[in-house]
């Protein structure tokens, strides 16, 4: 019961471990991502109006739409444009004549009081709202004559109408009013002149009134007449001069190039923290999701981890305040090994976050992000699964291609960026693709190394006929090779069907019985008919140690040639931990049929039983292939019935339960060998004699082994 508890603790215990390991690769992520400007002694503690302490100059090319000098330029347009009035309103006109006549009745009625005193004449006149005037204008108006005043009166009325037919704005005003002594009749004495003035002067008002709605718009169009000031520096030009007084233009340039100190990082640092702990979630769900279908290592995590976090690393540093240098870096090298070694959708994912990160607050940064995810993308779908050399540099070339032509989209219509520019960009693209693809070879091999796992270069150079140690085989043992051919036919079909390794397994069942080379004709495939079976001069013991040890043979040799680890592994669970049945049937009859004077362990194959789904179908292969060969089925049904046979006997001796093949995959696989081994064993036509009088010599047929029944 503890064991049982201990088994079923391990792999929380390990999902615990990878968890920690992603949270750790998280934060590292996020020093990555700050620690680049902090440790940059390209800023400047410099604020506007403050002399500059030194000479300045541009680290890289950069143009960039000046937003100081654009909003300058779009004021002074502003501030060209003229107040709008409206056009001269007569009506206006007509209501202050109408006024005036009003207030010229009112008092010539009190002029015509003869009841009321001089003091509630004058006091009368006071109280009129719209005119203000003094006790001693009033007193004269009171004091003239009837005709004069009515004089007055008409001449006030005609200066008011011929002043206010002219056009009359609010800056004219004071110009108008200071103008009306020059417009009354010269016959009117000095006394009455200056009467009509000061009563016609309150009733001049604008009649062409300011219009702020078409004024506003008028700026508003001249500033959006106003372009975009652009401003271009080239690498080594100077941005300021030492003791130069920094202005606000100044100011613009060294913030675009992230020369200035702002002494408060806050936003900086919380920000950079964000992404990190999104993409660290992103990925954890990955893994969470993939849990039941893919469990990675712990030794894939750690090394996924430390290429990634070193990935980035270079990349932030190498890339900062740097103009060319970020369309170089081979950052789909990562994303390109991934592929290779473990799948496309971990790839896509990881190569999705190091783009994001890598790009994250420079300049450019949304076209440098499209630059290093989308030809990565289109790369990994061109490399697939990378069988040949040729294969990793098309996809880099193509990677290449697709970052030229992110390079063209965003770059094109942007005007600021030269043709020059461009083809120099185009050329850093290129010569990205191509490092990506050689790094990735590079990098494939030290992961294999590490990991101990096979690349699909190493398997198809290991598979080559020319090898040395199939050239063995083929000599010593030209029945067990042509037995390893038919299956690895078998093996690759079913595990392309369930989705397994099918370079993989077909080499490993090349080589799987590699070990017989040593002892060729103790095996019935490498025995001639009618030969006297070397077994029959064995004893049981001797036999079954015999056919055992090329387990234990394939191993050193598979070492000696220096095949890879993982093909080593079909060597030794090929048999798992079944033993040799007849040998020990043969043992037991010997000691009189009791079972326990046999050490059963003897007749044991080392083992162990199948560790994965690759070496598994290889383990049923063999046998289905070698049942087949012994009991030559003569229809479908009993093909079927022979692969049925083989599947439940392995199975009921607990040989697949190391694998994870699922019942769907048990399905699947049966189907795969039939279809195969139905173009086999398929019923042949006979063919009429051909005249030749002499009998043929009939073919032998070599007996095969067979799973006992």
């Amino acid at each position: 019961m503890a064991i049982q508890t201990e088994v079923s603790q391990r792999p929380n215990r390990s999902a615990t471990i990878k968890t920690l390991i992603l949270i750790l690769t998280g934060v590292l992520s996020f020093f990555a991502l700050i620690l680049p400007e902090t440790f940059s002694d390209s800023a400047y503690p410099m604020a506007i109006g403050e002399a500059s302490p030194q000479d300045i100059l541009a680290p890289y090319s950069l143009t960039f739409e000046s937003e100081v000098l654009t909003e300058k330029a779009r004021q002074e347009a502003a501030d060209g444009i003229s107040p709008i009035y409206l056009p001269t309103d007569p009506s206006i006109g007509r209501r202050q004549a109408e006024s005036l006549r009003t207030i010229l009745y009112f008092i010539t009625t009190v002029r015509q009081d003869d009841f009321a005193t001089l003091e509630q004449q004058i006091a009368d006149i006071q109280a009129i709202d719209a005119i203000d005037l003094s006790d001693e204008t009033i007193t004269r108006i009171l004091q003239l004559s009837d005709s004069r005043w009515e004089a007055v009166e008409s001449e006030t009325t005609a200066v008011l109408e011929q002043v206010m037919r002219n056009t009359i704005r609010e800056s004219d005003l004071y110009s108008a009013k200071r103008n009306i002594p020059s417009l009354i009749d010269f016959s009117f004495p000095q006394d009455q002149a200056d009467i009509v003035a000061e009563l016609a002067e309150p009733f001049i008002v604008p009649n062409s009134l300011y219009s702020a709605e078409q004024t506003e718009a008028a700026i508003a169009e001249a500033r959006q007449a106003v372009a975009p000031v652009i401003r271009s520096f080239i690498s080594g030009e100077t941005l300021v001069r030492r003791g130069q007084i920094i202005e606000d233009v100044d100011w613009e340039a060294l913030q675009r190039y992230g020369l200035i100190q702002t002494g408060n990082r806050v936003r900086d640092v919380v920000g950079a923290g964000i992404l990190a702990v999104l993409l660290t979630v992103l990925v954890g769900l990955y893994f969470r999701w993939r849990r039941n279908t893919q469990n990675y290592s712990f030794k894939s995590v750690v090394l996924i981890s430390i290429t990634f976090l070193a990935f980035l690393t270079i990349g932030r540093f190498a890339i900062i305040d740097r103009t060319i240098l970020p369309y170089v870096l081979p950052l789909a090298a990562f994303a390109l090994t991934l592929s290779t070694i473990f799948n496309f959708e971990l790839a896509a994912i990881l190569s999705v976050v190091l783009g994001i990160m890598t790009a994250y607050g420079m300049p450019q940064g949304f076209n440098l992000t499209l630059f290093y995810i989308i030809p990565t993308l289109v790369g990994m779908l061109v490399l697939g699964k990378a069988h040949r050399i040729a294969s990793f540099f098309i996809s880099g070339i193509t990677v290449g291609i697709a970052g030229i032509g992110i390079i063209l989209s965003y770059r094109l219509p942007d005007s600021v960026t030269d043709w020059v520019g461009i083809a120099t960009l185009s050329g850093a693209a290129m010569i990205n693709g191509i490092g990506a693809a050689g790094l990735t070879l590079l990098l494939q091999y030290g992961f294999s190394q590490i990991l101990g796992t096979t690349t699909a270069l190493q398997l198809l150079d290991t598979s080559r006929p020319d090898h040395p140690l199939l050239q063995l085989l083929l000599r010593n043992a030209p029945g067990t090779y042509q037995h390893s051919l038919q299956v690895s036919n078998l093996a690759e079909q079913a595990a392309e069907a369930i989705g397994a390794n099918g370079l993989l397994v077909r080499v490993g069942a090349i080589f799987h019985d590699c070990g017989k080379s040593q002892n060729p004709q103790f095996f019935i495939e490498n025995q001639i008919l009618e030969k006297v079976n070397p077994h029959d001069d064995l004893d049981p013991l001797t036999s079954a140690q015999t056919i055992i040890s090329h387990v234990t043979d394939g191993v050193e040799l598979a070492k000696k040639y220096h095949l890879p680890s993982r093909v080593i592994d079909f060597i030794r669970e090929h048999h798992g931990t079944m033993y040799t049945h007849y040998q020990y049937t043969q043992a037991v009859k010997e000691a009189g049929g009791d079972e326990t004077q046999v050490d059963k362990s003897l007749f044991t194959y080392p083992g162990p039983r199948p560790q994965s789904r690759e070496t598994a179908l290889l383990m049923l292969a063999d046998g289905t292939e070698a049942r087949a060969r012994a009991e030559a089925p003569k229809n479908e049904e009993e093909l079927r019935s022979l692969i049925d046979t083989v599947f439940i006997f392995y199975t009921q001796n607990h040989q697949l339960e190391d694998t994870n093949l699922t019942l769907k995959d048990l399905q699947i696989a049966k189907e795969s060998f039939f279809q195969t081994l139905k173009g086999t064993y398929h019923p042949r036509v006979k063919y009429p004699a051909l005249g030749i009088k002499t009998e043929p010599t009939p073919l032998p047929q070599p007996e095969e082994k067979a799973l006992p029944k």
